[in-house]
């Protein structure tokens, strides 16, 4: 299959892709949301951590660049492209496990483990999304940087609060 041209079809594909992206992020924010106010207040931080209200327009933004990004992909590709969007899948349930882990589970190690995971799901999809089209590849850059930023924001916490995990 190639290039989707139906702009119904177009349409379609655009909702499923913002659909499954809010999804996953949906999941994530239920475990967040459980403990932002309550373990993770009584957590030591660096003084650079972002404010909540930071990290929530930041991360709405990336999921909407993620969510276009798919959506770039199966346009020009269709099912054809059924390996970058299932890698885009697969970090998308990945991303969602950190928030399990960091918040859900309260288990700085765990989630900084694989939050290394997540990263390299990232860049593989990243990779695979370029070769489709590059604009899609670029739409991920600003969400591997984040994820880079909060890798090392996990890691500092997790060395900060040692009894955590």
């Amino acid at each position: 299959m190639t290039a989707i041209s139906d702009p119904v079809l177009q349409g379609i594909g655009l909702v499923v892709s913002f659909v499954a992206t809010f999804a996953a992020a949906a999941v994530g924010s239920r475990s967040t949301m459980a403990a932002v106010n309550t373990w993770y207040v009584g957590l030591r931080k660096p003084s650079w951590v972002p404010s909540g209200r930071t990290i929530g327009l930041v991360w709405s933004v990336l999921y909407v660049l993620m969510a276009v990004s798919a959506w770039l992909v199966w346009r020009e590709r269709g099912l054809d492209a059924w390996f970058p969007l299932a890698l885009f899948g697969l970090q998308l349930v990945l991303n969602s496990l950190w928030s399990i882990l960091f918040f859900g589970r309260r288990n700085p190690r765990a989630a900084l483990q694989e939050i290394l995971v997540l990263w390299v799901a990232i860049l593989a999809t990243l990779v695979s999304f370029w070769i489709v089209t590059p604009l899609a590849g670029l739409l991920l850059v600003p969400y591997i940087a984040w994820v880079t930023f909060a890798g090392n924001l996990n890691r500092i916490v997790w060395r900060m609060n040692p009894a955590t995990a």
